[in-house]
């Protein structure tokens, strides 16, 4: 199949979108450019229009699956009211990515080792953008509450690592159960946080 069946902009996200299905499926370990274009559709040296080397497109992928995080959190934070039912939405969310898509929320928190300045630079600049809106909506659901401790990013130090915590236990464990049989529900250990006076 030539690459005349992708516009240029379609190109870029049938790559992404494939990098994704092969990381889904098979783990970091599966994914490949020559892969990704087969499974695009196009000759292997069209990914070479768009990225640089595989350490870009795992970038791509990495910043795409942080958007899908982000958007993730925010459908779950819908509706939600009080503060305390917004900070528990944004988690839930949390563990709802890590449920679906488990192969993706370990490879978005991963050490990168792969050196960062092959990753070309509009790449590296989306990757920055969407881990940083993901990590904004935990900023924001934290900041009705008196910090932990008194010390500014106490409060989101300790949900993130919580809520981090619990999905990488439970969250993303096989089935089969856990050490401590079944886990309690996230709400149940989530602190009752004090309000700002």
């Amino acid at each position: 199949m030539s690459k005349d069946k992708h516009h240029h902009g379609a190109l870029r996200e049938a790559l992404i979108a494939a990098g994704i299905e092969l990381m889904e499926a098979g783990g970091p370990a599966a994914l490949s450019l020559r892969k990704c274009a087969a499974r695009a559709g196009v000759s292997h040296a069209a990914p070479a229009h768009h990225f640089n080397g595989i350490v870009s497109l795992k970038a791509a992928i990495m910043a795409r699956s942080f958007r899908m995080f982000t958007e993730t959190m925010r459908t779950h934070r819908a509706g939600a009211g009080t503060p305390r039912a917004r900070l528990l939405a944004i988690c839930e969310g949390y563990l709802a990515f890590a449920r679906r898509h488990r192969a993706l929320f370990q490879f978005m928190f991963q050490p990168f080792a792969e050196d960062r300045a092959q990753i070309n630079a509009p790449v590296m600049a989306e990757l920055e953008a969407h881990s940083g809106a993901a990590f904004q909506e935990l900023a924001e659901a934290c900041a009705p509450f008196e910090p932990v401790a008194g010390q500014a990013g106490g409060t989101e130090a300790l949900v993130w690592s919580l809520v981090h915590g619990y999905a990488m236990l439970f969250a993303t464990a096989p089935e089969g159960g856990t050490p401590i049989g079944t886990p309690p529900d996230f709400a149940d250990i989530l602190p009752d946080f004090p309000l700002k006076k």
